[in-house]
C-alpha cells in the first residue's frame, strides 16, 4: 500500500513540475517574439509587408527618416512593401518590435540597451529579440529655451515646468536620467508633450524650457524659434561625469554651434546618444539585408527628408551598437569588406 501510495504522490509531484514548467515558458518577462504567427507577411504581390515605427509626428526627424525610408524602399525593392507610422518614438519602438506589432523602428541606443537588460522602462521584462542593422547618426540633449529667458544654466530649471518629452520616449527617459544626475529631478514640475505640443507651448509661455533628444538642427526646435528666439543650456562636465560614473556611458559630449538655431549666440556644449535602426530577430535575412542596402545605398534620398542622414555612414555602423547585429545585415556588410566584431553576432 505504501509502495501504492508512494507512486502517486511521485506522479503527482511530476505532474506538477510539468504544468509549473509551462506556466514559466508562458508568462515569462523577456519577450520573444510572437513565435503564434510569422512576424511577417506577404500581401497578393508576394512582397514582404513591414511597418516601421518611427517618432512622434513631423517635428521628429525619425519620422523624416523612417516614412522616408519606408518610401525609398516601396520605390527601390522587388520584395517588401513598407509602412511608416507614427509613435511614442524609442521605448514604445522597441516594445512595438518586441511585441511584433513593428518589424523595423528606430530608438536611441542607450534605450535599446535597457530594452536588452531589461532596465529602468524595462524592469524585468527585458527584450531578447532586439536586433540592429546599425546606428546612424548622433542625437544630442537640446534642452531648448526662450531667448528672453531667465534661465542661464541646467539647475535654474529648478521650480519649473519642463516638457520632457512624450510619455513613454526614450527622450522622456533621457530627460529623467540627465535631471537626476543634476540633482534636480525631484524639483521640476516635468510635462509630457511631443514635440509640436512641446513648440506650442513654450511658444505661448505655457513651459519654461523643453527637452529634446535629437538630431540638430531640428524641426521641432525651428519651429519655436521662427516665431520666438531661443537659446539651448549646456549640460556641465560634472553632470557628464555622473552620468558616466551611475552606468551610462553612452553619452558623449558634442558641441551644438551657434547660429544653429533663431536667437541662439553662444555654441552649446551638451551630450549624445546614437540612434540606431533595429529590427525583430525573425525577419527574414533577406529582408534585412534588403534594408541594410537600401539605407546605406540612397542616403542622398534620405538626406531630402532631414540632412542628417548625411551622417550616416558604413564605416561607422558599430560605433555606440548596444545590441546584436541581425544576420542579414551582418552578411552586408562582410560584402562590403567590412569586419564584424564577434560581440555584435548573434549567438543563437
Amino acid at each position: 500500500m505504501k509502495k501504492r501510495w508512494s507512486a502517486l504522490g511521485l506522479m503527482l509531484v511530476l505532474v506538477l513540475a510539468v504544468v509549473a514548467a509551462g506556466c514559466t515558458q508562458g508568462g515569462g518577462g523577456t519577450q520573444t517574439g510572437t513565435e503564434s504567427k510569422p512576424i511577417v507577411q506577404k500581401n497578393d504581390e508576394g512582397k514582404y509587408e513591414i511597418t516601421i515605427y518611427t517618432g512622434s509626428g513631423p517635428g521628429s526627424v525619425y519620422f523624416a527618416i523612417g516614412s522616408m525610408l519606408a518610401k525609398v524602399t516601396n520605390k527601390k525593392s522587388k520584395i517588401i512593401a513598407a509602412k511608416a507610422v507614427t509613435s511614442g518614438a524609442s521605448v514604445a519602438n522597441c516594445k512595438a518590435v518586441g511585441k511584433g506589432e513593428a518589424q523595423v523602428a528606430i530608438a536611441q541606443n542607450d534605450v535599446t540597451w535597457y530594452a536588452w537588460e531589461g532596465k529602468f522602462q524595462f524592469e524585468g521584462k527585458p527584450i531578447k529579440v532586439l536586433r540592429a542593422i546599425g546606428t546612424l547618426y548622433p542625437e544630442p540633449v537640446q534642452i531648448v529655451v526662450r531667448a528672453d529667458s531667465d534661465i542661464k544654466t541646467i539647475y535654474d530649471l529648478k521650480g519649473k515646468k519642463v516638457v520632457v518629452g512624450a510619455a513613454g520616449s526614450g527622450v522622456a527617459a533621457t530627460a529623467e536620467r540627465v535631471l537626476k544626475a543634476a540633482g534636480i529631478w525631484d524639483e521640476i514640475e516635468p510635462v509630457y508633450q511631443t514635440f509640436e505640443e512641446a513648440a506650442q507651448s513654450l511658444v505661448l509661455g505655457q513651459v519654461d524650457a523643453e527637452f529634446t533628444v535629437i538630431a540638430y538642427p531640428a524641426p521641432a526646435i525651428n519651429q519655436i524659434a521662427v516665431k520666438v528666439p531661443v537659446r539651448i543650456l549646456s549640460v556641465p562636465d560634472e553632470v557628464v561625469q555622473k552620468l558616466h560614473d551611475e552606468g551610462y556611458p553612452f553619452y558623449v559630449k558634442v558641441t551644438i554651434p551657434k547660429g544653429t538655431y533663431n536667437g541662439m549666440d553662444e555654441d552649446a556644449q551638451t551630450i549624445a546618444v546614437k540612434a540606431t535602426l533595429i529590427v525583430h530577430k525573425d525577419l527574414p535575412d533577406e529582408v534585412v539585408y534588403e534594408l541594410t542596402k537600401i539605407l546605406y545605398e540612397n542616403i542622398d534620398d534620405l538626406a531630402k527628408a532631414h540632412q542628417v542622414a548625411k551622417q550616416i555612414d558604413i564605416n561607422h555602423a558599430f560605433d555606440g551598437l548596444m545590441v546584436p547585429l541581425h544576420p542579414g545585415a551582418i552578411k552586408y556588410y562582410e560584402e562590403h569588406g567590412i569586419t564584424v566584431p564577434d560581440k555584435y553576432k548573434p549567438k543563437e
